[in-house]
């Protein structure tokens, strides 16, 4: 490759003013590692730039670890059908690769009678995103089920679940490298520009250089708009409104109430202050909705006294004080607080104007589940020729 020098997790390069790769994947994060081990997989020569000192340690290090079921999202949109093909994929895939993760199912709750037709709604939305596994429970069965909870009725989701993102991270990366790519550190992308048919990148960090590529995927996450801004002949009008919703976590001290994750009825822009487990059983809440415009992972401790009032819809008999701040994350958006959910938005060639420049937007919760099936859209619109080979054979 060039004799790029790369060492695992903080490459660098050599002095050189230009470098000519095949593919690059701006974005160490859980996305645009699944991509670049796609392209790799297919045969390409792929990059993988992340700005941070590490991979990962922004949007797919700051969330709730969730195996999502696809109950939530409008039939047909792409969050709908990637999460569902994501799911299946990544239980696969932990399942061949040993990373740990658990299947302990999710129970979406309704605190009151008003809320039980909108379970009814939810188990007929996931029917028809083809999640057929989900049972409705009356208030008894999910006391029986969940003795520390009150509820007026529950949809069991059996195929929510955790994993440990970390794990799938660094399994990734080891599947990027035995297939001949690499991810290299520190490397921010600070500007480009589009020259015919290839793209040319301008990277910043500890050894400055450039890279031109035939094929380059802007999977920057938070950044990704920023990245693409500063692309010169890209069509700005391309590029949609970027929206931040913050949302913070607060852990429980004590044991969990329950052993399944817990939902409450959604509230707009997220799924409402939820219960979550770790791998160790230890439970937290959130994340709330805060909608901002700048970036900051400070939580709140003011912010516990909403979160106090919403677990106890669910779990009347949290203690107070038993909740502490734990950590945040910034949610990359394209729909803001009265823009309804918004849905991720892949921009092949014909959409980017460029067939060597493809970008990802609002690739927000679930893309945690749907990295994988995320990764095979984008090879199969950056390879068309290959797609088409791999459906004949």
């Amino acid at each position: 490759m060039n004799e790029v020098l790369v060492e695992n997790l903080g490459g660098s390069f050599p002095a050189s003013s230009r470098f000519t790769l095949d593919a690059v994947v701006v974005g160490g994060g859980v996305i645009g590692l699944a991509i670049g081990r796609a392209l790799a997989l297919a045969g390409r020569e792929v990059m993988v730039l992340e700005a941070e000192p590490i991979t990962g340690s922004i949007v797919s290090s700051r969330n709730s670890e969730v195996i999502h079921a696809g109950l939530y999202y409008p039939t047909g949109s792409l969050k709908a059908k990637l999460c569902v093909d994501g799911k299946h994929k990544l239980y696969a895939y932990c399942e061949e690769r040993g990373i740990a993760h658990r299947r302990c199912g999710k129970l979406v709750v309704a605190a009151n009678e008003a809320e039980l037709a909108y379970l009814e709604k939810l188990r007929k939305q996931a029917i028809a995103n083809n999640v057929d596994d989900c049972v409705l429970l009356d208030g008894d069965t999910v006391q029986r089920m969940e003795p520390n909870l009150v509820a007026a009725a529950a949809l069991l989701s059996p195929s929510t679940g955790i994993v440990d993102s970390h794990g799938l991270m660094a399994a990734y990366v080891a599947d990027i490298e035995s297939h001949g790519g690499s991810v290299v550190t520190h490397s921010p992308v600070l500007g480009g520009r589009l020259e015919g048919d290839r793209v040319l990148l301008s990277i910043g960090g500890r050894d400055p250089i450039e890279i031109e590529a035939a094929l380059v995927v802007n999977s920057a996450g938070l950044d990704a708009w920023v990245v693409s801004r500063n692309i010169e002949g890209l069509d700005t009008t391309t590029i949609p409104e970027r929206h931040l919703a913050k949302g913070s976590y607060f852990a429980l001290t004590g044991r969990a109430p329950s052993q399944r994750l817990i939902y409450p009825v959604p509230e707009p822009g997220g799924l409402g202050v939820h219960l979550t487990l770790d791998l160790a059983g230890q439970a937290r809440f959130g994340p709330d909705v805060e909608w901002t415009e700048t970036i900051d992972y400070e939580v709140d401790p003011r912010r516990a006294e909403k979160f106090y009032a919403a677990i106890r819809r669910y779990w009347p008999d949290l203690r107070d004080d038993a909740l502490q701040p734990a950590y945040s994350g910034v949610r990359p958006k394209v729909a803001g607080p009265s823009g309804g959910a918004g849905d991720f938005i892949i921009q092949g060639p014909r959409e980017t104007g460029h067939h060597g420049y493809l970008a990802l937007y609002g690739i927000e919760s679930p893309g945690l589940t749907s990295s994988l099936a995320i990764a095979e859209e984008v090879r199969r619109l950056a390879l068309p020729d290959r797609a088409a080979e791999l459906e004949k054979s």
